[in-house]
């Protein structure tokens, strides 16, 4: 097939290095700008960008979509006969969806109608869910709301922050989305509406979602956030009005209800009592201006007593 390829972020090179190995053409992948990156704001391209050029490709990074009139010609002329779209951080418009004659073809990390939005992959881990998956779906002009076309399932392991999970979905996702082309053009795979009725939301990420509420989650709860919010936001809370960072935390095992929010500092130990009568062990943190360090460094020159509370 004629493709072009819509994507930005690293979540997206599986696909677009799957889709060369099956021997579509490509003759155009579109992604967003560079951006500056890090304390120096270094000019950097993003992860697509840099895998088409090393694979030949010709790539075009347009600040805007909707009435770009330059773009929408260069598409136009192209005619493919699908676009791709993994992860491009722009809402397709509608002259758009339109073009291909088997339509926009979206890669989304989540089990749709399930985690529709921004960060599929961080709510879902967030949520304590056990099974996520990747969706192929026609795009439209909702979000995320579009015909399913292929799914598949895979497990969260206990363990698994929403950061690792990125790069098994990412991998995963790329044979979906050669299957699912192959399906369109021998007729195979039909588009199956979804059920928006059972639909739930992942709204992107805000900077409050790492706040670490002790009065309304509990440990497990808290623990579920910790790892969905895997890289950022992350965990925090405060400590007599500074910022304190968990790098690391773990349910902890303790018979007596506290109030939530009062450390309990037995055995040298960080717990932290949280609702419904649970706790919380912070093993790594960092407290504002400090560097990171292992709990239990912390505590030795802190000067912190159990009833201290958190937040």
């Amino acid at each position: 097939m004629k493709l072009v390829f819509c994507g930005t972020p690293r979540f997206a090179v599986p696909t677009l290095q799957a889709l060369i190995a099956a021997g579509h053409e490509i003759p155009l992948v579109v992604s967003q700008p560079d951006r500056p990156v890090g304390r120096s704001q270094q000019m950097t391209a993003p992860p697509v960008k840099e895998t088409a050029l090393g694979a030949g490709l010709e790539v075009t990074q347009p600040e805007k979509i909707k009435n770009n009139t330059e773009f929408r010609a260069r598409l136009e002329d192209l005619a493919p006969d699908a676009i791709v779209v993994v992860a491009y951080g722009r809402i397709i418009p509608p002259w758009m969806l339109a073009l291909p004659k088997l339509g926009c073809i979206n890669l989304h990390a989540s089990l749709l109608p399930k985690y529709r939005g921004a960060a599929p992959i961080q709510w879902a881990v967030a949520m304590g869910e056990t099974v996520t998956g990747n969706t192929t779906m026609l795009l439209e002009e909702g979000l995320d709301t579009g015909p399913i076309l292929l799914q598949r399932e895979l497990a969260i392991e206990p363990e698994q922050t929403a950061a690792d999970l990125f790069e098994v979905l990412a991998k995963d996702g790329a044979p979906l989305v050669v299957e699912t082309l192959a399906g369109l053009e021998d007729g195979s795979i039909k588009p199956k509406p979804q059920d928006h009725a059972l639909a739930t939301l992942a709204p992107i990420l805000d900077r409050e979602d790492g706040r670490m509420d002790f009065g309304r989650y509990t440990a497990t709860e808290l623990w579920n956030r910790w790892r969905g919010f895997q890289p950022w936001p992350g965990a925090y809370t405060t400590l007599e009005g500074k910022k304190l960072i968990a790098h690391r935390v773990r349910v902890a095992a303790k018979s007596a209800a506290g109030e939530p929010g009062a450390v309990d500092l037995a055995d040298h130990r960080l717990l932290v009592a949280c609702a419904r009568g649970t706790w919380i062990e912070i093993t790594e943190l960092q407290m504002e201006g400090k560097k990171r360090m292992a709990a239990s460094d912390f505590l030795r020159g802190a000067g912190l007593q159990s009833g201290t509370r958190l937040g």
